[in-house]
């Protein structure tokens, strides 16, 4: 009876920890305890009580038990109130026994001053010791950069990073992101070592990630065939294979498993410390014990905001670049600065066990759909994991260092219960020590980076979602290119600060829900067509309630509600968050639009596939309405703007007035950051918002809205650098834009605008100022699916007159809307690129099969045009291609493409075909040799593409499968 009696002991001591406070429940639990004795109490928890373990770990063990056989007897917490609770406090627990404490802890009587004096300039500041900040810094001065400085308020690692798991994946769903992986990896793996000697703690134990459903798995597979291409092996085991080479692993509830060997685990306190090491070595400057108090800007000639100064308790250093790798603290540094930093800092939790036998040299784990993970440490294991009802630090405190939250065993408990599931002998194991400290959090778990709208010089590397480690080396490096060159070499669009509208980064609200979602969904399986449930609603459209009405199912993208596609069985509107019944929230029930999200949860060919079908065929054989009002509306006016539009666009926009041109915008380096369709206007008088005011050049701009914050902020910056005198002006609030397309969208149109639709009198790519039944819009005859169509683009109180007459027009000939999934498919088959799928910022307009978009043949200047010509007269070294397959088989992007069996790329973008009825993709393929990738490279072989481990034979295309001769866009129809 020794383990009831330390039960006992417990509660006496402190009885509020399980009843707030409530003696009466405390009597009842403590009944219930000795009544269970040992019959249901796990073995763990006996084992903990009787060798003194931890008091709280104790605690949490009754807990637990008595969960497990009356959960109806627990008394009911609101999570949100537990910094009121003995079980967590929001101030940090400053001595804990932690990992890497006696690496990085401060010795007794450390100096409190700074470490170096400090310069009076440097080129570059960066703001924070952690991960990002080392990363930064060693990469700066490897690119040729040593009069640099790193500033940390405390020691190196003290914010968050010397408390992370430090694990390190090598596969992601994104190509992209395996690629910063690769290069974090062999950052620490060894090039510090070869260049310093030092070793930083890198263990290659491998990675094992867990699947207990076949969706899991496929998603796995999906992972695997995508690892093939950039050579990470990764293998399939059963579940007996699985125990072999895990035998303390229950596999009695496994589907399956991925195994990838060299996968492994980081030290933080050793791999900061080398690369801060390597940095000096090559001039850079760290200086600890030195926080950051003021941010100095200053105002240029133009108006434009940049940064002067970063100022310090010792003095000043002046700067024209500040890079925040605050972490959690990094809004607080943006605060100075007057920059909008959008995340939030919640507590993340693991704890660490003690010895266990057996476990040597075995992989890390991930258990997704338990929501947990198993970190290899030594001879024990580290548990964490992510839940549902994260703790937020509101609060954050500036003198938090080397310090921890007390750990809520309610919150985490959920973890202990999945790991023992998976590693039964945890059962039995005791706890070393527990790990909660803060982490920051962003509205989709993707970092923050890039260079601040509001400043110039004020570069973001923070808000890393826990992975600051694991996409330290390659964000490290992304970030020193992008300081230095004013550009990423990859696509780092997905990461950028510019994908966030302006609108919603300073918005609380907004901030709160999406990170808390993302945060509860990390685990969860990435599915093609999932959606947000957080923050929605926030940009609505003068055509959305009309079109919920008639069964829009949403998408969000940049804020805005955009339709998804039509459901037949009436509305489905999106409710307001319910955190998922996290903090007594009360969960949505009966919520339409959440149950038809779960019908799309798939590999396989969703459930409304028939529903694209008929709006992707309707289109192509009749007519379709498309509500495009999300895409951005930008006036670019002003004495120069000839000069920049000449610069700014790689095609010749400056033809006469009423014409519509397609176009991309490059960045320095030759890439893509853009595709849009400029129109030149006629001069004249202000008629806002169709046309604005403006006595020369002046350009009507449409770009998709989902990166319209993005190609504001381009523009807007080689406007600056280049000094031109030109207005840019956003109006894409104040119109609303239908597209009608379709074989029949001329007999419809030509009933509702008040002018003639031939070809003769309205050719494709020009516009017009029409009456639409007595209101003013702005045809323009364009179209992204490849038909006869045109775009209205609306005063938004004219939206809906306008759209009632074209629906009412087109009733003769079966009309209907259409939303932006069966753009893509119809997109995709006519072979229209989308930018940031198969056309990126790391892809050249000549690689993307865009020449036609680039006036090289003029003696005009373009940004980037340097970069063209000598990738034109060297030749293509990779190209887009397009492929078809034969087999009834979904792909969605990144599956593999082999050539003769060798993998040379991966789909970017792929999607059904309903009228070639096929599905197609597009990616782009490289010559294994590194030669030049020619259409005899491409003619001469054999291609398969490889979908989750299972290969298809496909045939590759040199145009696209679907009218290649273009007749349709110009209304011949055979």
């Amino acid at each position: 009876m020794l383990f009831c009696s330390r039960l006992h002991e417990k509660l006496m001591e402190a009885p509020e920890a399980v009843t707030g406070g409530n003696p009466k429940s405390a009597r009842h639990w403590l009944m219930w305890s000795v009544t269970v004795c040992f019959r249901s109490v796990p073995r763990w928890c006996e084992q903990l009580c009787v060798t003194g373990g931890d008091d709280q770990w104790a605690m949490a063990c009754l807990g637990i038990a008595v969960r497990r056989m009356v959960p109806a007897a627990r008394p009911h917490f609101a999570p949100l109130c537990w910094t009121r609770s003995r079980w967590y406090s929001s101030e940090p627990t400053k001595e804990k026994s932690v990992p890497y404490e006696k690496t990085l802890k401060q010795e007794d009587g450390a100096s409190t001053g700074p470490t170096k004096p400090l310069p009076r300039s440097a080129d570059v500041v960066v703001v924070g010791g952690g991960s990002l900040g080392c990363q930064t810094i060693y990469h700066l001065a490897k690119m040729g950069m040593n009069n640099v400085v790193l500033l940390e308020r405390d020691r190196l690692t003290a914010g968050t990073t010397w408390h992370t798991a430090g694990l390190l994946w090598q596969l992601r769903p994104s190509d992209v992101e395996v690629e910063l992986l690769a290069h974090t990896r062999n950052v620490i793996s060894k090039d510090l070592e070869e260049e310093t000697g030092l070793h930083t703690g890198w263990i290659q134990n491998g990675g094992l990630f867990i699947a207990s459903n076949k969706q899991r798995l496929d998603e796995y597979k999906r992972l695997m065939s995508l690892g093939k291409v950039y050579g990470i092996e990764s293998h399939v085991l059963s579940p007996a294979e699985t125990k072999d080479l895990y035998p303390l692993m229950n596999v009695e509830d496994l589907y399956g498993t991925l195994y990838v060997p060299k996968d492994g685990t980081m030290d933080p306190a050793g791999t900061c410390t080398t690369l801060t090491r390597a940095a000096s070595a090559r001039g850079a400057t760290v200086i600890e014990n030195c926080p950051v108090i003021g941010v100095k800007v200053r105002t240029d000639d133009l108006g434009v905001r940049r940064v002067k100064a970063v100022e310090t308790p010792y003095g000043t250093i002046e700067t024209p670049c500040v890079v925040n790798c605050a972490g959690v603290w990094a809004t607080k540094l943006g605060e100075m600065a007057g920059v909008k930093v959008p995340l939030i800092a919640m507590h993340h939790a693991y704890v660490v066990t003690e010895r266990i036998e057996g476990i040597q040299n075995m992989p890390n784990v991930r258990d997704h759909d338990a929501s947990v993970y198993l970190r290899l440490q030594g001879d024990a294991l580290s548990v964490g994991g992510y839940e549902q009802n994260p703790i937020f630090w509101d609060e954050v405190s500036e003198k938090f260092a080397f310090s921890l939250f007390d750990l809520n065993w309610d919150v985490f408990m959920q973890h202990i219960e999945g790991a023992i599931n998976r590693v039964p002998v945890l059962e039995q194991t005791g706890i070393k020590s527990t790990v909660c400290g803060p982490e920051s959090f962003t509205a989709d778990h993707k970092p923050l980076m890039g260079e601040a709208p509001e400043v110039r010089g004020f570069f973001l590397g923070c808000g890393f979602n826990s992975a600051g480690m694991m996409l330290g080396g390659g964000c490290g490096r992304e970030l020193a290119h992008w300081i230095i060159h004013g550009r990423p070499e990859k696509d780092m669009y997905g990461y950028d600060i510019r994908r966030f509208h302006n609108s919603l980064t300073d918005n609380k609200s907004w901030i709160r829900e999406r990170s808390h979602e993302s945060y509860a969904k990390n685990y969860s399986v990435v599915f093609p067509f999932d959606e947000p449930l957080a923050s929605r609603n926030m940009r609505k459209d003068p055509f959305h309630q009309v079109l919920l009405e008639q069964g829009c199912v949403f998408q969000e993208r940049h804020g805005w509600e955009r339709p998804g596609w039509f459901n037949k069985d009436g509305p489905a509107p999106v409710k307001s968050y319910d955190y998922y019944g996290a903090y007594e929230k009360r969960k949505n029930v009966n919520y339409k639009y959440n149950e038809l999200l779960g019908r799309e949860y798939t590999f396989d060919f969703p459930r409304h596939h028939d529903v694209i079908k008929n709006e992707c065929l309707t289109c192509r054989h009749s007519v379709a309405v498309f509500d495009m009002s999300y895409f951005g509306k930008f006036y670019l006016t002003g004495p120069d703007a000839k000069k920049a539009a000449d610069w700014v666009f790689t095609a010749d926009v400056n033809k006469k007035p009423g014409s519509t041109v397609y176009t991309c915008m490059l960045n320095k380096g030759g890439g893509t950051e853009s595709d849009l369709t400029v129109s030149r206007l006629e001069p004249g008088a202000a008629n806002l918002p169709l046309a604005p005011e403006s006595d020369g050049d002046a350009y009507y701009l449409a770009i998709g809205g989902g990166v319209a914050e993005h190609n504001w902020n381009h523009i807007k910056t080689v406007l600056q650098d280049q000094g031109f005198r030109c207005h840019l002006t956003d109006h894409s609030e104040d119109m609303g834009m239908i597209s009608i397309q379709g074989p029949k969208s001329r007999d419809v149109l030509q009933e509702v605008l008040d002018t003639d639709l031939s070809n003769e009198a309205f050719p494709f790519s020009t516009h017009k100022v029409v009456n639409a039944v007595g209101h003013q819009v702005r045809a323009m005859r364009l179209s992204f699916v490849g038909e006869l169509g045109w775009e209205l683009h609306i005063p938004k109180d004219s939206c809906l007159p306008v759209y009632h007459a074209v629906m009412a027009a087109g009733s003769k000939y079966g009309i209907i809307n259409s939303g932006y999934r069966a753009i893509d498919s119809l997109s995709i088959e006519k072979g229209y690129r989308h930018w940031h799928a198969d056309l990126r910022p790391d892809d050249s307009p000549l690689e993307a099969g865009l020449a036609f978009t680039c006036k090289l043949k003029s003696s005009t200047m373009f940004q980037g045009r340097d970069r063209l010509e000598k990738q034109k007269e060297e030749g293509l070294r990779r190209r887009i291609v397009c492929f078809t397959i034969d087999e009834k088989v979904p792909m969605f992007g990144l599956e593999a493409i082999l050539r003769n069996g060798i993998p040379v790329g991966h789909l970017r973008r792929a999607d059904y075909g309903f009228f070639i009825d096929k599905t197609i993709g597009y990616g782009y393929i490289r010559n294994p040799d590194g030669g030049v990738v020619s259409a005899d490279f491409i003619k001469s072989g054999k291609f398969t593409l490889e979908r989750m481990g299972v290969t298809y034979k496909a045939k590759a295309h040199l145009k696209t499968p679907f009218d290649p001769e273009n007749k349709r866009v110009k209304g011949i129809y055979a």
